[in-house]
């Protein structure tokens, strides 16, 4: 074993420099015949090339005969070997002269190889620092797949209905600030130009503005404050739950287990806060992907909204327990279920479909993961990263066009956006607080989806081959795709609209899952294609009849015996 000591010593540079500034000759010498040739080669030490490499470049520099090319190969490694042992131990020697005249402090020389041995040897290597993350993971993913996981459940949504009623205190109490604030405002207005001013009502609107900012803050800072809570004790609970399991003598763990569904909890007014499910619209395909090795997918079609597969129900009825139970088996597994939300080019929670999945997220308390906010702030970071990043390559590509005579104009675009991200990019949150999925891909998209002349390269439809590509890498075998690229309908989205916006992305999606076979081996996988809740039964029926004109459907063989 070689260490590598970093000691400053003028006259061991020296000896190094010298050492590898000096060239030696490689003398070869053969014969042919009658005729005795001689080889020789210049060499410039230490030789950092492969011997066989400069072996072969011999040869075919001096055009060489066959016959001499494995005793030449032999002869030239022999030299090698032989200088470089030469220099090492010509080194060495420099490096004990300078110790035994007392250049090198012995002391110092010595604790430098006890570090680096200590560093480099394995006994001597520290221990990893155990992760609280990993090992509770661990510890949830085998009480999970144990008797004790209806007690897990129970518990966790015992959990979600206490957040759920703190979140409709809430908004109860923000509807009352909101129509307290309604008639004082409409009283005001009344007054308007008799006995108050526009001044009056710009400052009662910043008033009430600001009451609203406080209510909202302090109620943030209460649910934020009650999930923290509530993870300690889950964790606590469940680290405490898994060692009272490992003893067998414990009399406590059967009562521990079947006190949790007695102690289960529903509020009076629950009937009034479940989610009103619409009727769904379903149909499932099985298919064969590949031309010589075929793989078997998944495919469904279904009328809902993508949130559906977030929300948890106050009911815990067997449905609901075998969804969420499904979930959970599997959130430290390698089958993991995504979701596809078409979002804008800001990465925040305060608008439209991003409001309403974090809106979600919330009602929930994520023991495994960050908060939503926390993840997002943590995506913002990278953002701006990668953000500063293309803004310099702009630049730099910006002054070569002008220098080159071209035109800047793109480059000034990408330089004005350079704060929001692209369409076709996406980032990813993880969550073990939700009904039906773990990952959520958030892919940006523009208006363009909305025109019905976006082709195969659209960078929503590329966004949608990444996204299938980080499935296949990480272990993620369910995915959910708003067939439309829209999460709701519009007056300009006609039946042909619809129609050719699901033939693109059909065919797309396929392409882009026989490139999976590529990418992961061929493993099988169920993909959703979900449309809107507002579109019509015919509408879905024939969206229904596309698919397998484009998808091969395995057919089913009827058996009928002969008598």
């Amino acid at each position: 074993m070689v260490y590598q000591l970093e000691i400053l010593l003028n006259n061991m540079k020296k000896n190094r420099e010298r050492f590898s500034s000096k060239e030696r000759e490689f003398v070869y010498k053969f014969q042919i015949g009658s005729e005795r040739l001689e080889l020789r080669v210049p060499l410039r030490f230490p030789v950092d090339e492969n011997a066989s490499h400069l072996h072969g470049r011999l040869m075919l520099l001096h055009s060489l005969p066959c016959f001499i090319e494995n005793d030449l190969k032999e002869a030239l490694a022999r030299f090698i070997e032989e200088e470089s042992l030469r220099d090492h131990d010509s080194d060495a020697e420099a490096c004990l002269e300078a110790v035994k005249s007392g250049e090198v402090d012995l002391h110092q020389l010595a604790s430098t190889w006890a570090k680096a041995y200590a560093e480099t040897t394995l006994e001597h290597a520290r221990p990893e620092e155990p992760n609280w993350d990993e090992d509770f993971a661990d510890v949830y993913h085998d009480l999970i797949h144990s008797p004790a996981s209806e007690t897990l459940l129970n518990l966790e949504h015992n959990y979600f209905v206490s957040i759920s009623e703190l979140i409709g205190e809430r908004d109860v109490e923000l509807k009352k600030l909101r129509e307290r604030q309604g008639i004082e405002m409409e009283k005001v207005m009344q007054e308007l130009g008799k006995s108050l001013t526009d001044q009056d009502v710009n400052s009662l609107a910043a008033q009430h503005f600001e009451s609203q900012q406080d209510l909202e803050n302090k109620w943030s800072n209460e649910l934020k404050q009650s999930t923290a809570i509530q993870k300690q004790e889950y964790q606590e609970w469940v680290i405490k739950l898994h060692q009272d399991l490992k003893n067998p003598n414990n009399s406590s763990l059967s009562e521990e287990i079947k006190v949790q569904p007695s102690q289960f909890r529903e509020s009076a007014d629950a009937a009034g806060r479940i989610y009103e499910e619409q009727r769904k619209l379903e149909e499932s395909f099985t298919i064969h992907l590949g031309a010589q090795l075929k793989t078997m997918h998944n495919l469904r079609l279904l009328r809902a909204d993508m949130l559906d597969f977030c929300k948890h129900k106050r009911t815990q009825g067997s449905g609901v327990k075998l969804h969420r139970l499904q979930t959970a088996l599997s959130l430290y597994s390698t089958s993991l279920c995504g979701l596809v939300l078409l979002v804008d080019n800001r990465i925040n929670s305060y608008s439209g479909i991003k409001r309403d999945f974090a809106t979600v997220c919330q009602e929930c308390t994520d023991f495994h993961f960050p908060r939503i906010e926390e993840q997002l702030e943590v995506v913002q970071q990278v953002a701006l990263y990668a953000r500063t990043q293309r803004r310099s390559k702009c630049k730099e590509a910006r002054d070569s066009g002008n220098q080159n005579g071209g035109s800047d104009e793109k480059s000034k675009n990408a330089e004005r956006n350079y704060l929001n991200i692209l369409p076709g990019e996406f980032y990813i949150t993880r969550h073990s607080n939700l009904s039906e999925i773990h990952v959520a891909f958030h892919l940006c998209v523009d208006d363009n989806v909305k025109s019905g002349n976006i082709t195969a390269r659209d960078p929503a439809i590329m966004g949608l081959r990444n996204i299938l590509k980080v499935c296949c890498t990480h272990d993620i075998t369910t995915i959910s795709i708003p067939l439309l690229l829209v999460h709701d309908m519009s007056e300009e989205m006609t039946i042909p609209w619809c129609l050719r916006r699901a033939e693109l992305v059909f065919k797309c999606v396929k392409g882009f899952m026989m490139e999976m076979a590529s990418w992961d081996g061929g493993i099988s996988r169920t993909v959703q294609f979900l449309v809107p809740q507002s579109i019509s039964e015919e509408m879905f029926y024939q969206l229904s009849n596309m698919l397998p004109q484009i998808f091969r459907v395995s057919s089913t063989l009827t058996l009928t015996s002969k008598h």
